[in-house]
């Protein structure tokens, strides 16, 4: 199932509220002994997650299909980690049972798609959900049944109390409801924001034509300037338009650039620094354009985490009056940090 974004969290008789989970979204299987988990995409995730096969074995019935959220609470306690859960996406199996280890996950369930003999699809999210609820009463971590309430008030409190935990905000389900895959059913209501970055470079869309994204940065305290992620989803004529208006700035970009030595940096760097391969497509080009340090814009974000902006950032406009040193990060609302195990007591109240 699917979401379409809302700006206010829907109320009414009959609607059901849940956290907006950070992580991977994935289907576990399970039939006697063997436990298969894929994404929403059907990509495996076996391999990626091993220590999550025999809790999910002891705490699922013998045969069935759960909805849910694969997620890694921080190790220092304060909400969930995605770029360490993105870190377990990774090609070598020693590599892969080593952070299965030192840095384990958590499944989050919350829906239940069929049980026994027994396809759940379509029955209302209200019977799905009381099967869910049984099946699960008794698990223990990192197995977990998402918090969830018919209240509009409380989904309003975790809508603000909780973002610290790494929730990207609420998704309302109608309890009548079915199981509609690839359907925009669900309502989500995200957190946005918006903040001032500097533009310090472009990646050439896939289709070879115009700018496909740029690339935002933010300042710190001591002035260096850090890689807090991207800005795309461009119509064709911007990106045609935007290639030929930051092409002047190309021109001796690289004198002085703060990301000029990335490459030979990677690993070493106490900044945060684009490029480097990407763990779901290892065909994908992340290579990129440097421009100078000299133009700021205006995106819209709806949740900073280890300094980067997670999901889609929205380009907004141009900001001619502002400097590039201006963009810091003093300027972002930043929620404060909340335990995933605070989040899973107090959120189920």
């Amino acid at each position: 199932m699917l979401s379409k974004a809302a700006d206010t969290i829907p109320v009414g008789d009959g609607w059901h509220y849940e956290p907006k989970w950070d992580g991977f979204r994935c289907i576990v299987f399970r039939d006697g002994d063997e436990v298969i988990l894929h994404s929403r995409n059907e990509r495996p995730f076996n391999r990626y997650f091993p220590e999550l096969i025999e809790p999910l074995r002891r705490s699922l019935p013998e045969r069935c299909v759960v909805d849910g959220e694969i997620v890694l609470p921080s190790a220092d306690g304060e909400g969930l980690d995605f770029d360490a859960l993105l870190q377990r996406i990774h090609p070598a199996e020693s590599r892969v049972q080593r952070l299965a280890v030192e840095t384990p996950t958590s499944f989050v369930a919350f829906d239940m798609l069929a049980l026994d003999d027994h396809n759940l699809m379509d029955a209302p999210l209200s019977e799905r959900l009381g099967h869910l609820r049984s099946v699960l009463a008794d698990a223990a971590a990192p197995i977990y049944l998402s918090p969830s309430s018919a209240d509009p008030e409380v989904a309003a409190d975790w809508f603000h109390r909780f973002e610290g935990a790494g929730l990207d905000g609420i998704v309302a389900k109608r309890l009548t409801g079915l199981y509609t895959p690839d359907k925009r059913t669900l309502v989500k209501v995200k957190h946005e924001r918006t903040a001032e970055c500097v533009v310090a470079g472009y990646r050439i869309h896939k289709d070879g034509n115009g700018v496909g994204s740029l690339l935002l940065g933010l300042h710190d305290r001591e002035d260096r300037l850090h890689h807090v992620g991207v800005t795309a989803a461009f119509t064709a004529k911007f990106r045609t338009e935007l290639l030929a208006e930051l092409e002047p700035l190309t021109h001796g970009a690289l004198v002085d650039h703060p990301w000029a030595g990335w490459a030979n940096a990677a690993g070493e760097s106490d900044t945060r620094l684009p490029g480097g391969g990407s763990r779901w497509n290892a065909g994908k080009d992340l290579s990129w354009v440097p421009l100078r340090i000299e133009r700021v814009v205006e995106v819209h974000f709806g949740q900073l985490q280890n300094g980067r902006f997670r999901h889609g950032v929205q380009f907004q406009r141009w900001r001619p009056d502002r400097t590039p040193q201006s963009c810091t990060y003093d300027q972002l609302d930043v929620a404060q940090p909340v335990a995933f195990g605070d989040l899973m007591q107090r959120g189920s109240a």
